[in-house]
């Protein structure tokens, strides 16, 4: 299975591949390419905006990793090498965007509003060389306008380019459960705590204790999109007290982790 789903993502790049240039300042027709992830690390020339409707998004650059749960999108600029993964039974949408059209932004996760799916949906039943002259061409202004003031969200990980400090952050996001305190590693890494605290900041723009909290809060997206008891996350992410959780969740999403799934859970009709 594994080497089958390589060889469609191959194949999938190589179709991009193909395309030297956009038919139309957006592409997203269903039928045009695959709404696949792909976990190759890979560029295109085009702004790519993905999002899920159902499931969570993942997607890793060489600098931060961004997390995409539904009613939320991943915009990545032209140029900048990724991979994109997501458990089985995502529904991905995506778009390519001509970087001639839209401002130049750095890669971030932007919310999709009821208005800006619904033109996501409608601009996916268009043909690929839509008539830019007409109704479809506005149709197409609207999205794009209604793109370039999408809210961003803090839904991203910055990684530090500080080899011994990189080490350890991956190691962190891959055990959120982890609860081992800041002095075990600055112990491990021969330097103290003062001088650990001063290479997170100098290299991610966060404080130690920041960093692992958003790595936490990032890390519970998934598991409350496969509706996991919420007192089961909060111990899965490291979390001593169900009570901590929720407040640090709802700084960071702006809402409690039970009303946010439930948002999340509404099903994408139109496919």
């Amino acid at each position: 299975m594994k080497c089958r789903e390589t060889d469609n993502q191959q194949s999938l790049l190589d179709r991009l591949a193909l395309l030297e240039q956009l038919p139309r300042p957006v592409l997203g027709q269903r039928r045009s390419l695959a709404n696949q992830a792909i976990e190759a690390r890979h560029h295109h020339p085009w702004v790519q905006l993905s999002y899920a409707a159902e499931g969570v998004l993942t997607v890793n650059t060489d600098r931060a990793r961004f997390v995409v749960p539904p009613r939320l999108a991943v915009w990545i600029p032209p140029g900048l090498g990724h991979g994109v993964q997501c458990p089985p039974g995502t529904q991905i949408r995506s778009l390519y965007i001509s970087p001639d059209v839209v401002p130049a932004r750095p890669c971030h996760v932007l919310e999709i509003s009821p208005l800006l799916r619904e033109l996501i949906l409608a601009f996916s039943a268009l043909d690929v060389e839509y008539d830019e002259a007409g109704a479809e061409g506005r149709l197409v202004a609207v999205l794009l306008d209604r793109l370039a003031d999408a809210p961003s969200r803090e839904l991203w990980l910055p990684w530090p380019d500080n080899e011994p400090l990189a080490g350890l952050c991956h190691y962190l996001a891959s055990h959120p459960d982890c609860r081992r305190p800041m002095a075990h590693f600055s112990a491990g890494l021969g330097i103290s705590d003062k001088t650990l605290s001063r290479y997170f900041v100098r290299h991610t723009g966060m404080s130690f204790r920041q960093w692992r909290q958003r790595a936490r809060l990032l890390a519970a997206l998934p598991l409350l999109e496969r509706n996991l008891r919420i007192t089961d996350v909060a111990l899965e992410c490291g979390y001593d007290s169900l009570s901590a959780f929720i407040a640090a969740f709802g700084e960071l999403l702006g809402c409690p982790p039970g009303a946010f799934r439930q948002t999340d859970k509404r099903k994408e009709h139109n496919k």
